[in-house]
């Protein structure tokens, strides 16, 4: 992401401009762009003209546009969109690959846009105040984000800090495969999109050990069609790791041919990235799969300083001690904010869902005036990341664009690892004996005024 200009007061209010340069930016526009912000950006509008004879004609007119946000939408084919076992998006009787999206040879750019609509806030000759329009943000057409007092927090700071620092992290691809599937995915710090769906009906083979009809065919179809997924969405120059991961043996088959072809078609990207390539066992073919193989010594190894490579990490952490110690792993909500009031909290893993202050279907119902109540749920999530900080405790925000934050999101998005031992029965009860102690305080300073 460029950013463009930037003018933020001590109060928290004020202006960014941002110009998206891959897909991954849209992500992060996503996670700035909050209900009840303004947005300026560019739009086409057809607008229609009467002559004086009245005839009519119609042109289309570049318009430089304001809203203040009602939604926003976030459209890419990506791993969030994709249901969990779900190997193909294409027809399993014809043995199709299935492309997610356009893409270039770098697999970065053009396959991702966000969506936000709202009523225009600042009249235009073409378009009436208070008039509802959508702003299609796409990579490479600038936009400026404007934030009333407060709402520029250190999470939305620390964001545009991550996203604009140069070099922040190359790309890693993966494939995980079976026999006959497979899924060609691009994993960034931030997003992981499956690129590709590739799904070729293997015969099995007969009993007795045959070779069923069709079966050296199919296969020689799905190893063709994984070469070809690779060449086009794979850019090796700025490609830091290539995973290919299944649960048996196809991993080490893929891998062979894949260079065997490159060296039959003279593909020197491919030939010279051969040390790239790392190969890692997967419990399915799923794209589901990919946290597991993210987190496995090899690759956290090799990619230690890449953020899902810690999200990967630090979530096993956590599902390890709350196995062999329970008392130092709490999710929750509530039980989370309670170890934090305790200064307990070590490492907190939070998912950046909980930060985006959209409307949930409890605030439809309750209404809000200008500000979605998710607003106030997002500044106590703000306000616990501080404090954890504050005391020396380590924060990690997973990326619901990645498994590992979509397995977090499944334990309501929000965990921590104790520094010590709580029992959450113990706390609660000390919660509610101090309410009791503080009511009869009350009570008896009311008797003692009244006497």
């Amino acid at each position: 992401m460029l950013l463009v200009k930037q003018h933020i007061e001590r109060d928290g209010s004020g202006y960014v401009t941002l110009r998206p340069q891959e897909d991954e930016d849209m992500w992060h526009a996503y996670n700035l762009i909050q209900q009840g912000d303004e947005l300026r950006g560019s739009a086409v509008r057809r607008v229609t003209t009467e002559s004086s004879t009245g005839s009519t004609s119609s042109h289309r007119v570049h318009l430089k546009l304001t809203l203040v946000v009602d939604k926003v939408l976030y459209s890419a084919l990506a791993l969030s969109e994709a249901p969990a076992g779900s190997a193909s998006s294409s027809a399993p009787s014809t043995g199709t690959s299935t492309p997610s999206a356009p893409a270039t040879a770098g697999g970065t750019s053009g396959t991702a846009t966000l969506h936000v609509s709202g009523k225009v806030s600042s009249e235009n000759p073409h378009v009436k105040k208070g008039a509802f329009h959508t702003l299609d943000l796409e990579v490479g057409r600038d936009f400026t984000i404007i934030k009333g007092e407060g709402e520029w927090d250190s999470i939305s700071r620390e964001r545009i800090r991550e996203m604009t620092e140069p070099g922040r992290g190359a790309d890693v691809g993966a494939i995980v495969c079976g026999e006959g599937v497979a899924n060609i995915c691009v994993i960034t710090n931030h997003t992981t999109i499956v690129r590709q769906r590739i799904d070729v009906p293997v015969p099995r083979k007969r009993k007795g050990g045959g070779t069923a009809l069709g079966a050296d065919k199919a296969h020689s179809r799905y190893l063709q069609q994984v070469y070809a997924a690779v060449v086009r969405h794979f850019d090796f120059d700025t490609l830091k790791v290539l995973i290919i991961a299944s649960p048996g043996f196809t991993k080490e088959t893929v891998h062979s041919y894949l260079l065997e072809e490159a060296v039959r078609q003279g593909n020197k990207a491919i030939i010279a990235a051969k040390s790239k390539f790392l190969l890692l066992h997967s419990p399915t073919h799923h794209v589901h799969s990919l946290a597991q193989i993210l987190s496995s010594p090899e690759i956290s190894t090799q990619l230690k300083d890449t953020k899902f490579a810690q999200e990967g990490v630090m979530l096993e952490k956590f599902f390890k001690m709350l196995e062999e110690n329970p008392l130092r792993a709490w999710y929750g909500e509530g039980h989370v904010l309670k170890a934090a009031e305790r200064g307990a909290i070590g490492k907190l893993l939070v998912s950046d869902e909980l930060f985006r202050a959209q409307p949930r279907k409890t605030d439809e119902v309750a209404g809000w005036n200008g500000r979605s109540p998710s607003v106030a749920r997002r500044k106590m999530f703000v306000k616990l990341v501080e404090d954890v900080k504050a005391y020396g405790g380590e924060v990690l925000i997973f990326s619901s664009m990645h498994e590992s934050g979509q397995q977090l999101n499944q334990l309501t998005g929000i965990a921590a690892i104790l520094t010590y031992p709580l029992d959450v029965e113990v706390v609660e009860e000390e919660e509610r004996v101090e309410a009791e102690e503080r009511e009869k305080a009350r009570i008896a300073a009311e008797e003692a005024e009244q006497a």
